[in-house]
């Protein structure tokens, strides 16, 4: 369960950064007409790596949290069960008789 939760930590992480590094879709307008293309894997590949691995990054997710989800709802834990049983509730002749407070005299 603890490696499945950090892996789906790291590709979150990885994911963000991933969508992040990706060009928008105006980035190229500006390289046709004369700009500096900035990207870090050169002009031709970037899109196609970057894509490739959000897609795969997605899918690592996806299942991360089909698991995740899976693990949670088959794990029942509650501490109902470790409580012990209910006893009978104490009778009132039992309970302890509360001395009433004499009423004050009214002042003539």
């Amino acid at each position: 369960m603890t490696i499945i939760i950090v892996v789906h930590i790291l590709v979150c992480v990885a994911l963000i950064l991933i969508v992040l590094l990706q060009a928008g879709k105006g980035a190229e307008m500006g390289a046709a007409f004369g700009g500096a293309s900035q990207t870090i894997f050169g002009s031709a590949g970037a899109m196609g790596f970057l894509s490739k691995l959000t897609t795969v990054a997605a899918i690592v997710f996806m299942i991360t949290s089909l698991l995740l989800t899976l693990a949670s709802t088959r794990k029942v834990s509650t501490v109902m069960k470790e409580r012990p049983a209910p006893t009978a509730p104490a009778t009132p002749s039992e309970l302890p008789v509360q001395p009433q407070a004499p009423s004050p005299d009214p002042k003539k």
